[in-house]
This record gives C-alpha cells, sequence and structure tokens, in this order.
C-alpha cells in the first residue's frame, strides 16, 4: 500500500507538472518580448525574443519564457535591432569657434536610439586628446576619424602644409580602439593654383595606407587648370579611392551622381563593385532630393546612413538619425535595408565588426522602433540657398526605447518598461524619501 502511494505521487508529479507553480531562477537580467527582430548581421527578420545578461545579448530565440528574465519588456508591435551606429557626426562640441559647429552626442543619439556615433574628422593629431576628453564623459560610445590636417577642421587652418602624416598614424597606435579611420575634406578651400589638385588627395592616401585604415573623403572635383589635369570624379572613384574608402556626402550636387537626362552615372556602380563605399552624409546641404530620389530608382543606394549632423540652423533643426531613415522609407526603400545600413554596414566599414549585432556575446546594445502611420512631410536640404523641397510620406520611423550595454537609457513616449505608480511595489525605494529617508506608504 504504501508503495502504492508513493507511485501514485510520482505519477502525479510528472503528469502535472504544468499545472502546479515550481519556482525557477530567473537566468537573464532583461527579456524584450515578442518584438519583430530586425538584424541583417544574422539574417533575421521575424518574431522573436531578445534576453539580456551581463550587460551582453544572451539568447535571440522564439517564446523565450518570461519566468527566466528578473525583468520582462512586452514589445509586440515594435521592431527591435541592434543599436544604430551614425558612422558620421560632428560632436566634438568643446572646439574653438573657428571649426565646424559641433552637436552633443549625450543630446541626440539615445533617443534616435544610436549606440555608437562617429565624429568625422573635426579634430587632428593636434587637438585629438583634447576630444577624447568629451569621449570619455560621453554616455554613448563615441569613436572618431582623425582629420589629416593636424590642428583639426579649423577653417582657416585647413593647409596642405599641415598634413602631418607621421603624427596621424602615432595617434591611431595610441588609440586605436577609438580612431578609426582619417578624413580628407574642403580640398576646394585649401588648394591654391600653383598646387597639383591631387597633393591633398595623395597625402590622405599615404597617412591610410601607414596606417591600414580608410580614408572618410569629402571630395570637391576641379577642372583642368595652369597646366595641371582635371582633379576629375571618375578618376577619384574608380582609380584613386582605395576599396574601403569611403566617399562620404555621396548624393550631394557637386559629385555627378545623375547625369543628363536623369540617368545614374554608371560609375559610381563600378565603385561600389571594387569595393569603394558610400556615405549618405546628410548634413546641411547633402541630401537634395532631385538626385536622390533618380539614384535609388535606379539602384544606387548608399553603404550607410548617416546624418552628419552639426550645430547648423536651419538645415539641420529637427535631423535625427531615424528621420532621415524615415526619409529612405517614404522613397520604398524596404526596411530591412535602411537598418542594415544603419547598423552591420558601418560597424563592418569602420573595422568594428563587434557592433551593429544581436550576436550572441554582442554589447546588448539595442533600439525599439515604430513605424508610425500618419501624413508626414520630409524637407530636403537647400543648395547655396535654394530651397530643398519635400516629399511626402504615410510612415514615420522612431525610436521607442534604446538599451546600451544592457542598460535601457531611453524610454520615451510610452515608458514601456515602467509600471505604473500606483502599481509599483510598497515595498519598493520609489516609496522612501532619498534624501530624508522619510517613508511614504
Amino acid at each position: 500500500m504504501k508503495r502504492l502511494a508513493v507511485i501514485l505521487v510520482m505519477f502525479l508529479l510528472y503528469n502535472c507538472a504544468g499545472t502546479f507553480s515550481f519556482a525557477q531562477e530567473a537566468v537573464y537580467d532583461l527579456l524584450l518580448k515578442g518584438g519583430h527582430v530586425i538584424d541583417p548581421a544574422n539574417n533575421i527578420n521575424s518574431t522573436m525574443d531578445v534576453a539580456v545578461k551581463e550587460g551582453k545579448i544572451a539568447s535571440v530565440e522564439r517564446n523565450i519564457p518570461a519566468s527566466s528574465a528578473k525583468k520582462v519588456v512586452d514589445v509586440p508591435g515594435y521592431y527591435v535591432t541592434p543599436g544604430l551606429v551614425d558612422m558620421h557626426i560632428v560632436c566634438y562640441h568643446t572646439a574653438p569657434l573657428d571649426y565646424v559647429r559641433s552637436v552633443i552626442a549625450d543630446i541626440h543619439c539615445f533617443p534616435s536610439g544610436v549606440t555608437t556615433c562617429v565624429d568625422g574628422g573635426t579634430s587632428g593629431a593636434e587637438t585629438f586628446e583634447e576630444f577624447k576628453k568629451i569621449i570619455d564623459i560621453s554616455r554613448p560610445r563615441i569613436l572618431a576619424f582623425i582629420n589629416i590636417s593636424a590642428p583639426g577642421a579649423s577653417r582657416v587652418k585647413m593647409n596642405p602644409a599641415l598634413y602631418d602624416v607621421e603624427s596621424a598614424v602615432a595617434m591611431v597606435k595610441k588609440y586605436p580602439d577609438i580612431i578609426v579611420g582619417f578624413k580628407a575634406a574642403h580640398f576646394q578651400e585649401i588648394d591654391d593654383d600653383s598646387q597639383d589638385p591631387w597633393t591633398s588627395v595623395e597625402k590622405a592616401l599615404s597617412i591610410g595606407q601607414q596606417a591600414d585604415l580608410p580614408i572618410l573623403f569629402d571630395f570637391e572635383p576641379k577642372p583642368s587648370r595652369r597646366g595641371f589635369p582635371e582633379r576629375s570624379y571618375r578618376e577619384f572613384v574608380l582609380e584613386r579611392a582605395r576599396p574601403g574608402d569611403i566617399v562620404t556626402h555621396c548624393y550631394a550636387l557637386r559629385y555627378p551622381v545623375i547625369q543628363k537626362g536623369g540617368r545614374l552615372n554608371p560609375d559610381v556602380l563600378k565603385a561600389q563593385k571594387r569595393g569603394v563605399k558610400f556615405d549618405l552624409g546628410h548634413a546641411g546641404r547633402s541630401f537634395v532630393y532631385r538626385a536622390i530620389v533618380p539614384a535609388i530608382e535606379q539602384g544606387f543606394l548608399p553603404d550607410a546612413i548617416s546624418s552628419a549632423l552639426f550645430n547648423v540652423t536651419p538645415s539641420t533643426t529637427g535631423i535625427s538619425l531615424t528621420n532621415i531613415m524615415s526619409k529612405f522609407l517614404s522613397m520604398d526603400v524596404p526596411l530591412e535595408e535602411i537598418i542594415r545600413r544603419t547598423t552591420v554596414n558601418p560597424a563592418r566599414i569602420i573595422n568594428h565588426p563587434e557592433l551593429g549585432s544581436l550576436s550572441v556575446g554582442a554589447d546588448a546594445d539595442i533600439a525599439v522602433l515604430e513605424t508610425v502611420r500618419g501624413n508626414f512631410a520630409y524637407s530636403g536640404t537647400s543648395y547655396r540657398g535654394k530651397g530643398g523641397g519635400k516629399i511626402t510620406g504615410d510612415r514615420k520611423i522612431q525610436c521607442v526605447m534604446t538599451l546600451f550595454g544592457g542598460e535601457i537609457v531611453y524610454d520615451h513616449p510610452y515608458g514601456l518598461s515602467l509600471p505604473l505608480w500606483e502599481d509599483i511595489p510598497k515595498d519598493s525605494e520609489y516609496w522612501i524619501d532619498p534624501e530624508y529617508k522619510q517613508e511614504w506608504r
């Protein structure tokens, strides 16, 4: 009889395990549950759960039990992507007044789902360590291209005589985890009629070759003059620029991307095929629809979508990476391709493949995005004072939550991770005044 009772108890335990509530130890710190994961690095585009532990991606699977996490955030109806990588921004905000005016990364990044931004060469070898003081105290991850001009992007100091190859390479060796390449720009302002028009390009390439890093080129074509040959866009993208080098502001009107009759210049596709990378670099006058729309319609998309955000109004007022992504969505670029160009692509271009993905073991940098339906207008940039026009669309991308290293650093406008205040457990520290230790329960 006693033996029969033991068998009966074991039978009930085995068959009713789903009925009884057994305590299960939480193995994850946080679980984002029920979202649509878009992670081009891992070819994921479907409903999945994302688990985080100790600041790292711990699991990306379907139907991870809610009981396995200490905190669960339900995100059905939202897109869960790797933290966005803005590959070109201007954020050396303590730079001297004669520099390109910068924005503060802490203010602009997390609300757009950006967890990594890359300064586009505001500092040079002489000024980088001052900029690093900003990098060290900023909340988002800041990486940097450094300017080939040793002082940095000063409008009065941009001179080929200041291109210090030795100092630039030495700075890279000192900070290899932060410096991702070099910036060469504003040739139209520094070249004179007595100088070979390719001098700036060749000096930049010399630095890039010695350091084995890419150059972020803001290129300016020039006609032939005073016995010197033309500095042509074709020669630049098909012969001079190396595979891995980057053409920023790639739709700017100074580039012959669109030829007469609205035809796409085949050189850009040839250059992409040989490994030259193209970066949007929205900025204040490099997003002109009469070039962008026909280029996209004929198959030319940038390898990276970046804001090139800097502190100039009204050109960049209200501009953010998600706003720029919304413009591409309104031009019928698939959302997955937009996410690809703001995550894995820029991460690989700057040789940081550990970023821009939800791979298990990667830092838990995550953006939770939504597409809002409505009637929206998206302005183009003006060019030399001429109006930029607009397009209209019925969708807008906005960020609703950002995680950086597993920590929720932005949670607006819905407060997805927050309870109603009345529902906060009465034994929580919420009910104790932190200064006077007064209880309000």
